[in-house]
């Protein structure tokens, strides 16, 4: 860490209601003498370099997902994804703020199934993944000693309250008494690891391509067992459709029972899949 052990970190949160935004600042609000935190939103604001003054960190998450891709919203990605993480930065280092991390994700490298490595060339596939890896690459150009740049790209992320596929098998592992048993794995990242990888970026000044993500690899059989286990229910799995589901190789099927895992690097052993399970599943914390 470098200036003084003891003034805190001046931390902005660039998206006043992103899901993995109000968990890291509720993560961070555990150490005060250590951090002070505020969460604004920039959309219609003019980003100036007054708006980032005094700021030692900006953690920007402003964005869009979990929306279906049209023609008529794709140019949405591009303003919001792409455009506006832009500008933030270039307002952000104009305003002195010493490191910018941004939340990128997996899908710049447009893959369904396999392994992804640090030296894995992005290929993204959608609107979505290309407004990322273009407003990566801008802000990465930018980026010196004296304003550095730390790029996210999770996986999956899972945690009380959040969207996208983490909801799928939910509603699979609580409706239904079957369910089939195939032996995949899966790079996820549950919230609280990810908030404290984040905290260990912020702790570092680190710079770089970052794969935040669980210290284990998550089977999907394995967590719609757990998913149901912990809310009472038991279900019962076999692999009399494994067959078929390996014949398939449909966008959805690869999404939850196909393999895609980043290396084992940037590991977060905090919170346990079992544990991390129940505490996602917990309705009365």
């Amino acid at each position: 860490m470098t200036g003084s052990e003891t003034a805190p970190r001046h931390i902005l949160i660039v998206g006043a209601n992103s899901y993995i935004g109000k968990n890291l600042e509720k993560y961070l609000a555990q150490w005060p003498d250590r951090y002070e935190v505020r969460s604004i939103s920039v959309r219609g604001k003019s980003l100036t370099l007054n708006l980032f003054t005094g700021y030692d960190v900006v953690f920007h998450v402003a964005g869009i997902a979990h929306i279906r891709e049209t023609k008529q919203n794709r140019n949405l990605y591009y303003e919001i994804n792409r455009d506006l993480a832009i500008d933030t930065a270039r307002a952000a280092k104009a305003g002195g703020v010493r490191q910018f991390i941004l939340l990128s994700s997996m899908s710049v490298y447009g893959l369904t199934t396999g392994q992804i490595r640090k030296d894995t060339a992005p290929r993204p596939a959608n609107a979505y993944g290309d407004s990322k890896l273009q407003a990566d690459e801008a802000i990465e150009a930018i980026s010196d000693q004296s304003f550095r740049f730390a790029c996210l790209r999770p996986p999956m992320v899972y945690g009380k309250g959040c969207k996208g596929n983490y909801q799928l098998l939910r509603r699979f592992a609580l409706s239904v008494p079957l369910f089939p048993d195939i032996d995949n794995r899966r790079s996820m990242v549950y919230i609280d690891n990810l908030c404290e990888f984040i905290k260990r970026v912020i702790d570092s000044e680190a710079a770089g391509v970052f794969f935040p993500q669980n210290a284990e690899y998550m089977n999907t059989t394995q967590m719609v067992k757990l998913i149901a286990e912990a809310n009472g229910k038991r279900i019962r799995t076999t692999r009399i459709f494994n067959p078929a589901i390996r014949a398939l190789r449909m966008n959805l099927v690869n999404k939850v029972f196909g393999d895609l895992t980043y290396e084992p690097v940037d590991t977060v052993e905090m919170r346990g899949i079992r544990e991390s399970i129940i505490l996602t599943e917990d309705r009365n914390s």
